[in-house]
């Protein structure tokens, strides 16, 4: 639930990132406007939007300096602490982002798990630039789903029973995979539950190698943070975005391919960017 911002008062504070900011209304206005201020100074001035935003989500803020609108009063005063390199950062994540596409060979996995804890696989999808699917298999994990992750996925236990294994998909996995640029949302995520399947199915068959590698796997989730450009001051980098994914992996596929899409094309992140005229 987001705070009626018409019950803030002309002066308050927030720890926004372990950083105290301040909020001042100037004194001229009665709107719901404040002038941010945080241990570097003056930041600029967030002015909260009426109305409802099209997610059902209110108010809208608008930061004045940067033609931009965020439903989360923290993001837009994120937004307002963007290095001064940000317009680099975000011009060679544009670069990575075309020369990806243009990849012959590149391919997009997801990875639906067990939980995010010493995770499993119970889906795995690949999908190529052209939006075409390669592989998207249900798989038995050989261990409980948690209740979180089928919640947010709808894969539970049961549904998996009947399901191959990793080693049975295997074979098929790595032929569709091999040698190609695999662009994946947290890849660390994923590599680790691929080692630990491929450690697993080692273990059980004597096999000491495997033809599956994942160092060509790229991170699209670190991209996407300078993408959105909103600076997390405690950690001195950009925010990580969730990702907003289906839980299905082929439709997380899709969605992440077309991301990378728009990184590629789009000039400014911000989804919420406000005509240059706008007036209360």
């Amino acid at each position: 639930m987001h705070p009626n911002p018409s019950a803030f008062a002309d002066l308050f504070t927030q720890t926004i990132d372990a950083v105290p900011t301040y909020f001042v209304r100037p004194a001229d206005t009665d709107k719901p406007s404040w002038c941010v201020y945080d241990c570097h100074g003056y930041r600029g001035t967030v002015h909260a939007l009426p109305g409802v935003h099209e997610d059902g989500q209110r108010p809208l803020w608008h930061v004045q300096s940067l033609h931009e609108r965020h439903i989360r009063l923290d993001d837009a005063v994120r937004a307002l602490r963007r290095p001064q390199t940000w317009p680099n950062h975000l011009d060679a994540t544009r670069r990575w982002a075309r020369q990806q596409l243009r990849d012959r060979s590149l391919v997009v996995l997801d990875i639906q798990t067990t939980g995010l804890h010493h995770a499993w696989a119970v889906q795995i999808a690949v999908m190529d630039r052209d939006h075409r699917i390669l592989f998207n298999e249900r798989i038995n994990p050989l261990a409980a789903v948690t209740p979180g992750a089928e919640t947010l996925h709808g894969l539970s236990t049961r549904d998996t029973l009947d399901a191959p294994t990793f080693g049975d998909l295997l074979p098929d996995l790595t032929r569709t995979i091999q040698g190609r640029t695999c662009l994946v949302y947290n890849a660390a995520f994923g590599r680790e539950v691929v080692t630990r399947e491929l450690l697993r199915l080692n273990s059980r068959s004597g096999v000491t190698g495997t033809r599956l590698r994942s160092e060509h796997w790229h991170d699209v989730m670190t991209r996407y943070a300078v993408w959105k450009g909103l600076w997390a001051a405690h950690r001195q980098a950009y925010r990580y975005q969730r990702f907003g994914s289906a839980y299905e992996a082929g439709a997380n596929c899709r969605k992440l391919l077309d991301l990378v899409t728009s990184m590629a094309s789009r000039p400014y992140p911000a989804p919420e960017t406000l005509p240059t005229r706008w007036t209360w």
